[in-house]
């Protein structure tokens, strides 16, 4: 491909109404062309940007930085640090290599669908973005954002979302260590998670119709509710505060419940239910309730068998 752009190709193609001030703006198209200086694309606006290949010898960083109201569709990339500091953007059938790293950051008002994000830390401290029938594979992913949905995405992360609020997961597969962590306000829905010590200190997370495995889920947790969800692993929610599970089964799930707040209904077995400080457990039957003499707070927690 051509590195240079035409003339021609930067003349206006295109008309589109902004949805928020109804006024008609002019998009400019790039189309077949490879980018791969430092800043190529340097405060790019209102443009199409289609089937073009951001990679090359030059290996340059922040090819799209500050760019204003783009759309990438069907374009690779293989540079670091592609889009910094955008505002308004679209991916559709995109794919980021492993190369393009720390991909997405700072960035407000995307829309990202049918793509590949593939270099570590893709998506940092951004606000408002969207994120559907999409496979993410990047460590880190997602730290200090806001206002973040997924929808019909595969995900594999270690340390995912980390001290993030106001996200949004439905029909996600996820694997990965330490997901969730230091979160407010997350909901989950028809997911299947599979991951260790997630979770842990968040606040106001609700998880409905999922599948939770993994060892030490959610400890520290306040305000966390599981509806409908199926849950595996070693020593679960445990010095949660305001933990509610409704209409959950558990499973290999041994020394659940020390020192949290709990209103549960479980139905079938818990391997093992060990000091839980307040409120009822009810569970169809428990292989172990362990109630020590050398706990180090008050545990007067129940568990009924139904």
């Amino acid at each position: 491909m051509d590195t240079e752009i035409s003339p021609v190709e930067l003349l206006p193609k295109s008309e589109k109404v902004d949805p928020v001030t109804s006024t008609r703006q002019m998009m400019t198209i790039i189309k077949e062309k490879q980018f791969d200086e430092e800043r190529a694309l340097y405060h790019l606006q209102h443009t199409d940007v289609v089937d073009c290949v951001f990679a090359g010898p030059a290996d340059g960083e922040s090819v799209l930085k500050e760019a204003r109201d783009v759309n990438l569709k069907n374009c690779s990339f293989s540079l670091r640090y592609p889009l910094w500091h955008v505002r308004g953007f679209r991916l559709d059938s995109c794919t980021m290599d492993e190369k393009t790293r720390a991909a997405i950051w700072y960035a407000d008002k995307g829309y990202i669908h049918n793509s590949r994000l593939g270099g570590i830390k893709a998506l940092r401290e951004c606000t408002q973005i969207s994120i559907s029938g999409s496979s993410v594979e990047s460590q880190e992913f997602g730290w200090k954002c806001h206002g973040v949905t997924m929808e019909d995405c595969d995900l594999t992360a270690e340390y995912v979302f980390f001290d993030s609020s106001d996200v949004a997961l439905n029909n996600v597969r996820m694997k990965g260590k330490y997901s969730f962590q230091y979160m407010e306000n997350l909901t989950i829905r028809d997911s299947v998670l599979d991951t260790k010590d997630a979770f842990w200190h968040s606040k106001n997370v609700t998880v409905e119709n999922s599948v939770l495995k993994g060892e030490y889920l959610a400890w520290f947790s306040e305000g966390l509710t599981l509806i409908n969800c199926h849950i595996s692993g070693t020593q679960p929610l445990c010095y949660c505060k305001d933990l509610k599970l409704i209409n959950c089964t558990m499973e290999g799930t041994d020394l659940s419940f020390e020192y949290s707040d709990v209103e549960a209904d479980i139905r079938g077995n818990i391997l093992s239910v060990k000091n839980p400080r307040s409120g009822e457990i009810t569970a169809d039957s428990v292989g172990e309730i362990i109630m020590t003499d050398d706990t180090v707070m008050d545990c007067t927690g129940t568990v009924k068998i139904r």
